[in-house]
């Protein structure tokens, strides 16, 4: 059986689409259903059954997943001792939650391929947890460690939040001397339905119940924020990147929260990703120390 066919099987497995499939391919849906029915054809049986949600796995195709996967770290593992030699190459995908995809990794990337130069980097930002066990990519970083999943998880780095507003929004606003004046400022958080993890809830701490402008994306509050619309929990290590932002009540709302590094279990093997691993964990600490030290006032940890 071709190991070509099994690598195309495995990523529309993962993916349960075709047009999903060719996206981490790098090919088109039409050429990614013909080799599906060419190995189909090859093994005599239906892999897959086409359902309005997308492609599910067929008894027959569940029992292929398992000898797939075993030839992917195969070819895996021969493809890391061909390049050891030339240093780190290949592909990268990284998931993240969007504040550590927008402000961290695009620095740490720069870093990684300037010292491997035939490395290349995916960066998915989801505001979501990446699922693994899918292959949506081969590392995640996450704001909470997973209690399920065959999965490795090495804690990071701790990270702090305050709350911030822009100079031209305070300058017209109601003096801000405690977290009771709160109440008389336009807040802006997450979408209260759409946060994925309890570590996200920020305004939560502050006693605040609402917020007048909302978003599934800690980037776009960011925006708001520097847009001057209102008040809202930042991370420190995206303030450097937005002008006229500045700290609000910092020695009275402070928190502090982790970046979890999350790999699947089959990948400890591979002396390539666990490499890959701990430059993305030593690029990510230097990373948010970096910026961190650049926003001045004290930095106290969440009770």
């Amino acid at each position: 059986m071709d190991w070509d066919d099994l690598r195309i099987f495995l990523a529309v497995a993962r993916a349960e689409s075709l047009s999903g499939a060719g996206r981490r391919l790098g090919m088109d849906a039409s050429t990614i259903g013909r080799r599906i029915a060419r190995l189909e054809s090859s093994v005599g049986a239906a892999l897959f059954a086409k359902t309005p949600q997308g492609y599910a796995l067929t008894a027959e195709g569940a029992r292929l997943v398992a000898p797939a996967e075993a030839a992917e770290q195969g070819a895996n593992a021969a493809a890391e001792a061909v390049g050891r030699e030339a240093g780190l190459t290949g592909q990268l995908r990284i998931g993240a939650p969007d504040g550590c995809a927008n402000y961290l990794l695009p620095q740490v990337a720069r870093g990684l391929c300037a010292a491997h130069p035939g490395l290349e980097i995916q960066i998915v930002a989801l505001p979501r947890v990446v699922n693994l066990t899918k292959r949506e990519a081969d590392m995640a970083v996450a704001v909470s460690p997973p209690d399920t999943g065959r999965l490795t998880v090495q804690r990071l780095t701790d990270y702090r939040l305050h709350l911030a507003a822009h100079d031209d929004y305070l300058r017209d606003a109601p003096p801000i001397r405690d977290l009771a004046d709160l109440r008389h400022h336009r807040m802006i958080g997450y979408i209260p339905d759409m946060i994925f993890d309890r570590e996200l809830d920020y305004l939560s701490e502050t006693g605040v119940q609402s917020a007048a402008i909302t978003s599934n994306s800690v980037s776009v509050q960011m925006q708001a924020i520097r847009a001057g619309a209102g008040v809202g929990i930042v991370h420190d290590f995206a303030i450097p990147f937005a002008p006229g932002v500045r700290r609000v009540l910092p020695g009275r709302v402070a928190l502090t929260r982790s970046f979890w590094l999350i790999r699947h279990a089959d990948d400890r093997a591979s002396r390539r990703l666990s490499l890959l691993g701990d430059l993305l964990a030593h690029g990510l600490r230097a990373e948010v120390a970096r910026l961190e030290s650049q926003v001045a006032g004290p930095s106290l940890r969440r009770p």
